[in-house]
């Protein structure tokens, strides 16, 4: 087991770092990239600030939100103003396209090499970056995915059409109650297919993608494999970088590159098998 003893140094400068993760990337059997929200954050997908501003003035001038996340869970008066904000949240979100390149350079750099990818982001930008989807294991749930809210059964549902009506249709923030989905089976309503409690629904798509997962795993065990972290922090850490120190720590052909803004840490155990790397994903990327 890794300690809780952690350093933010791994030998070399800044360029030697990044020449190491080219011949790490070069010379390995596998690459499993795992990806939090640092990633979609550099590729521009902000929460707040002009972004938010520009898609929600009017939520902000009404309850004074700072931001599109805590907006979120805000408790709306009635199914038509809740999916008036999250049918534009969604939209921005999930069927645009990030502002930069970020998810396509990393394409670029493994589409060639035996990857993987487990992420927790919902927003699917690896798919639209060309990603094979056979290949990706979203651990957390689908923006364009929605769910019986109860649920009473487990299957979800694709939203784009009814999104698009949504955005198309709403005034005064709010949606027609014509428009509010609601479960063609036992008639609740629906809500999104993301983990926020233990209502969330592990459809069949979302078991094969772990049993993926789990055979990647399988079948490279002991081999030269690169564990590449890409933005996650620590809100949950269980799902990526603690099983990525603890696969690195048990395999000593395997290496561990953590790429993030302020929190590039590995532990002492797995130091000297791992480069940290303290700076935007987009730009390392780009030189990578």
């Amino acid at each position: 087991m890794c300690s809780r003893i952690l350093t933010t140094q791994s030998t070399g400068s800044y360029w030697d770092k990044i020449d190491k993760v080219k011949k790490e990337m070069k010379h390995a059997d596998a690459i499993l990239i795992g990806a939090g929200a640092g990633l979609s954050a550099s590729a521009g997908f902000t929460y707040s600030g002009k972004r938010f501003e520009e898609y929600f003035p009017d939520f902000i001038g009404k309850y004074g939100f700072r931001d599109m996340y805590s907006a979120g869970f805000y408790p709306y008066g009635t199914l038509e103003e809740y999916w008036a904000y999250w049918s534009r949240y969604i939209d921005v979100n999930r069927y645009q396209n990030p502002p930069k390149t970020v998810y396509s350079d990393l394409y670029n750099l493994v589409q060639d090499k035996n990857y993987f990818v487990l992420t927790t982001n919902v927003d699917h930008c690896f798919q639209k970056a060309g990603f094979d989807k056979r290949r990706l294991f979203y651990t957390q749930g689908d923006y364009g995915l929605w769910q019986c809210s109860r649920p009473c059964h487990n299957q979800t549902y694709d939203n784009e059409a009814v999104i698009k009506k949504m955005i198309a249709a709403q005034q005064n923030m709010r949606v027609p109650s014509s428009l509010v989905p609601r479960c063609p089976v036992c008639g609740a309503p629906m809500s999104m297919n993301l983990r926020a409690d233990n209502t969330f629904v592990e459809d069949d798509g979302w078991h094969t993608a772990a049993g993926r997962y789990q055979d990647f795993i399988h079948r490279h065990k002991g081999l030269h494999i690169l564990y590449l972290e890409l933005g996650v922090g620590g809100n949950t850490p269980g799902i990526i970088k603690y099983p990525f120190w603890q696969m690195t720590h048990d395999n000593p052909n395997a290496v561990y590159v953590c790429v993030n803004y302020g929190e590039a840490v590995c532990p002492q155990e797995i130091k000297k098998r791992s480069i940290c790397i303290d700076g935007d994903i987009g730009e390392v990327l780009q030189l990578l």
